[in-house]
């Protein structure tokens, strides 16, 4: 009996780590659809289905609409707006303290990611103290500029999170990694339980 035990928890662990992210990432998409279409509340606007008297509901519509809406955005941008119309837009947000705040903030940490110049490309290694060393992503090589000289600000991202810290660091603790920024994303995010 004790044999069948040990197989059928061998049975349910592995199962379990089929299943769980298939299921998290199943509820998340599912989380995201919904919660953004109602949001939106786009489906009052199709009306009411005249046999059953409930409202039309389009699972995904609104997902879909913002989705529509960024892509339109950004062909507009791409092909329509110019450097002068770019510039005074900027100096619209630059006289608007609080939203100027927020929007840098988001727009940076957006360009970060997926922008032209994206800046979390260097992966590296800090040796923090002793044997300890962390993994970071090298996002200023330069410091002399603000009286620094020989030192460089990593940023590390907390697992589990899109959160992170920034730290400075002097040049001899910081060791580059032979990974591509993407697999360290995934090493850091994961807490070090994805394979390299």
């Amino acid at each position: 009996m004790n044999r069948i035990g040990r197989a059928l928890l061998n049975y349910l662990i592995k199962g379990l780590l089929i299943v769980l992210p298939i299921a998290l990432s199943v509820f998340i998409v599912v989380w995201a659809v919904t919660t953004v279409d109602s949001w939106l509340n786009i489906n009052n606007i199709l009306g009411v289905d005249p046999r059953t008297g409930a409202s039309r509901n389009i699972p995904g519509l609104g997902l879909g609409l913002v989705i529509s809406i960024i892509l339109v955005a950004g062909i507009f941008v791409t092909n329509f707006v110019t450097e002068p119309m770019y510039n005074w837009f900027q100096k619209i947000m630059d006289r608007l303290p609080i939203l100027k705040f927020i929007y840098s903030s988001i727009k940076d940490l957006t360009e970060a990611f997926v922008g032209d110049e994206k800046k979390f490309n260097n992966p590296v290694l800090v040796d923090v103290e002793g044997d300890l060393k962390r993994i970071g992503f090298l996002t200023q090589g330069d410091l002399a500029s603000i009286g620094l000289p020989g030192e460089s600000i990593v940023y590390f991202p907390f697992s589990y999170s899109f959160a992170g810290q920034v730290y400075v660091v002097k040049n001899e603790k910081i060791k580059p990694l032979k990974m591509s920024a993407p697999e360290a994303m995934k090493l850091v995010v994961s807490g070090g339980v994805s394979h390299i």
